[in-house]
């Protein structure tokens, strides 16, 4: 009786944290009217922002000298945005674009003037030179535990290996002694070494808050650049895409939601109802900590947030299908429901915290956009384990307490003869080599015509930009602006357009990539008949992409080093290494398949396509771990079987899971690509192969394979 009226407070109290989080989220607290969805920061392409134009001192820079300055100005910019945009302009100067802020001088004040930072020791001949901006890597403001135990803030500096010697040795002489910081000739902080410190970074303490300890660190960071950069122009711009993009979205986020809580009830019925209900607590509370965590929202963000409601069933989708199978065994829904939580405990666990490795590790080595999407992933990942452990669980106690107690609101699983997936595998094998193979053919035909073996767009490739003085002002998030984007289009045949107001002028920024004589032409002569623009009133150049070398490189090694790290803990977990090789094949196969997919529709390869990979990543290992967790309980059950039979009845047993795991998901992407704008539909059509693939790889190649492994071992040891 006492667990019966606990279940049923724990119900209500469920349906009351949904009614607060809502009201934070929507109507705000302390009478200010503005919810935490209202505060959520918006990226360039939904909010616009400040723009601001660097130009080198040096006369003549090196082309590595500036490719190296816009990196180390990208570092520096992410601790004001990870959505913030760094680039190349002309020759010798430097773009700096931060969503977000419209004030442009209360930001050049923030941001100051990039200058030099260096470090000095006081000697018999006065100050001498220890080490300066070439020799420090990095510098952030990170919490600490001090000698009393209690966390303080303090800076670390982080340098390169000749930096630490330096340091190392400077250190050796000064114990008891200041080491002076200076940033543009003003000292800005004197702290006091008190041990020799090796080790490649040292931490500099004192009474910090975090903003002075992050307003050191950025000091430290903004030296660290080898041209030391002039302001010379800024402006406040619009957003790239405007409310279209958001209420597209927002609706066809609404409409996959309310599909999936449908689909839910009907194969899962009152647990379906309990796992809808949790969903919309799930995605207040995403509003609640988006604004919390202060994180950047894109439009790749926003369709990042509405896969996660896709990814949030699957948990509830491995512990449904788990109370169905104890109550065919025999059990009472009761005990059914208990067994079913704690069978399904482990796959959860395991498929959650592979992907939080892939989220952890893409947040330690990324830059910008690629550290937001870690940090959107890994809150997505946290908030579906909790609503799926704990508040449906609740939830459907709190059902089974009122009354709700009949067999027939949970359902019953039906055995299934184990499908022969192993005795198919060559035909799945040859599909996904086929797949595969097609996109590097595409790759290979485009690079010898003549073209790029990839789309790559104005993100990678750069190209031009042109600021128009327009006759009149024209909103390019309104019909007006798709006009003057149809007639850009038109005259210059070119898709992979950028277009930004330039605030209080009837100034226009189009960005397009690089344009031949012909096409110049055709668009000012366009824009002179449609928009009286005059040749005076047209200023351009070209312009290198935002995303850098460097940012794509560390996207590489991120996703291997992610890789490499989910093998060897599904390698401790399961305590078999052809089990995480064969997961890491699946994987692999994922990423390759969509790669297929950007080359043979042309998909633009742009910042969505990091984006597009790192989800595909995250999200193709959760259903192969499911597998893999069946087959390891059935090896226990099965002892003696033939190892065939083990992996197909465990691929069969887990298949409904699979399949409606992959096909909520899915809903919400196509929804996505039904009503999105072209840019989110560029991006839902690679994800949404990513999930077919990820299905086809979790079912048909990860269990088989380790099959062949396994035989091929046991073979060789017979021999």
């Amino acid at each position: 009786m006492k667990n019966k009226k606990l279940s049923i407070v724990g119900f209500f109290l469920v349906l009351i944290a949904i009614a607060a989080c809502t009201f934070v989220s929507v109507a705000g607290v302390g009478g200010t009217h503005q919810g935490s969805a209202e505060n959520i920061k918006l990226g360039l392409d939904l909010a616009g922002g400040v723009s601001i134009t660097y130009e080198a001192d040096e006369s003549n820079p090196s082309a590595e000298d500036m490719r190296d300055t816009v990196y180390k100005l990208q570092q520096r910019v992410s601790a004001y945005s990870t959505e913030a945009e760094v680039y190349q302009e002309g020759s010798n100067r430097i773009n700096v674009e931060i969503p977000g802020v419209y004030n442009a001088e209360e930001m050049l004040e923030t941001l100051g003037n990039p200058g030099t930072i260096e470090f000095y020791e006081m000697a018999d001949e006065g100050m001498s030179l220890v080490l300066d901006g070439n020799d420090i890597i990095d510098a952030q403001a990170v919490s600490i535990t001090n000698t009393y135990g209690n966390n303080e803030y303090a800076v670390r500096v982080t340098f390169n290996s000749d930096g630490a010697d330096k340091f190392e040795e400077a250190t050796a002489r000064n114990v008891g002694n200041p080491i002076y910081i200076m940033y543009d000739g003003s000292i800005i902080s004197a702290p006091v070494v008190k041990t020799t410190i090796s080790g490649g970074y040292c931490e500099i303490t004192g009474n910090f808050t975090y903003e002075s300890a992050n307003s050191l660190a950025t000091s430290i960071r903004l030296g660290v650049l080898k041209l030391t950069l002039t302001e010379v122009s800024s402006s406040v711009v619009g957003a790239r895409l405007g409310e279209d993009a958001v209420s597209t979205s927002l609706l066809a986020a609404a409409i996959g939601f309310v599909i999936i809580v449908i689909f839910m009830i009907a194969f899962y019925r009152i647990q379906g109802l309990a796992a809808g209900i949790a969903l919309g607590l799930y995605l207040v509370m995403m509003l609640c900590f988006l604004n919390a965590f202060d994180v950047t929202l894109t439009l790749p963000g926003i369709a990042g947030i509405i896969l996660s409601i896709g990814m949030a069933v699957d948990a509830n989708v491995i512990i449904f299908t788990r109370v169905k199978e104890e109550i065919a065994l025999g059990k009472t829904v009761q005990n059914a429901m208990k067994q079913g939580y704690h069978k399904a405990l482990s796959a959860i666990l395991d498929g959650n915290i592979t992907t939080l490795i892939a989220a952890a590790v893409l947040y330690l080595m990324g830059t910008g956009s690629i550290r937001g999407f870690a940090t959107t992933l890994a809150l997505g990942i946290v908030l579906s384990m909790i609503t799926a452990l704990f508040i449906t669980r609740v939830l459907v106690s709190g059902f089974y307490a009122m009354g709700v107690t009949s067999e027939k609101f949970y359902g019953r699983q039906k055995e299934r003869r184990p499908i022969n997936f192993t005795g198919h595998k060559v035909i799945f094998y040859i599909i996904a080599v086929v797949v595969i193979g097609a996109g590097f053919v595409t790759m290979g035909v485009n690079q010898v015509s003549g073209n790029n073996a990839l789309n790559y767009s104005l993100d990678f490739t750069g190209g031009t930009s042109m600021t128009v003085t327009l006759d009149s002002y024209v909103d390019i998030t309104s019909a007006d602006g798709t006009a003057l984007r149809s007639l850009i289009e038109e005259t210059t045949g070119i898709t992979d357009i950028q277009l930004q107001n330039v605030q209080d002028s009837n100034d226009v920024v189009i960005k397009t990539p690089v344009l031949d004589s012909e096409q110049r032409s055709a668009l000012k002569d366009a824009l002179a008949q449609d928009y009286g623009v005059e040749d005076g009133e047209i200023t351009e150049d070209n312009i290198s992409g935002v995303v850098s070398s460097e940012m794509r490189t560390n996207a590489v090694l991120s996703v291997v080093i992610a890789g490499i790290l989910m093998l060897i803990y599904i390698w401790v977990r399961f305590k078999d290494f052809k089990i995480g090789a064969s997961a890491v094949i699946a994987l692999i196969h994922d990423v390759l398949v969509v790669l297929a997919v950007y080359a043979v529709v042309r998909i633009p390869v742009g910042n969505t396509f990091i984006a597009c990979m790192l989800t595909i990543v995250g999200y193709s290992i959760n259903a192969t771990i499911v597998i893999f967790d069946r087959i390891r309980e059935n090896r226990q059950m099965m002892k003696g079987e033939d190892l065939d039979l083990i992996v197909n009845t465990s691929i069969t047993q887990t298949l409904s899971r699979s399949i409606n795991t992959s096909l909520t998901t899915f809903i919400m992407i196509f929804m996505l690509f039904i009503l999105g704008v072209s840019s989110i539909r560029e991006f839902a059509l690679p994800l949404m192969a990513g999930i077919i693939a990820g299905g086809f790889s979790s079912i048909c190649i990860s269990g088989t394979l380790w099959s062949v492994m396994k035989r091929k071992k046991a073979a060789k040891s017979k021999g």
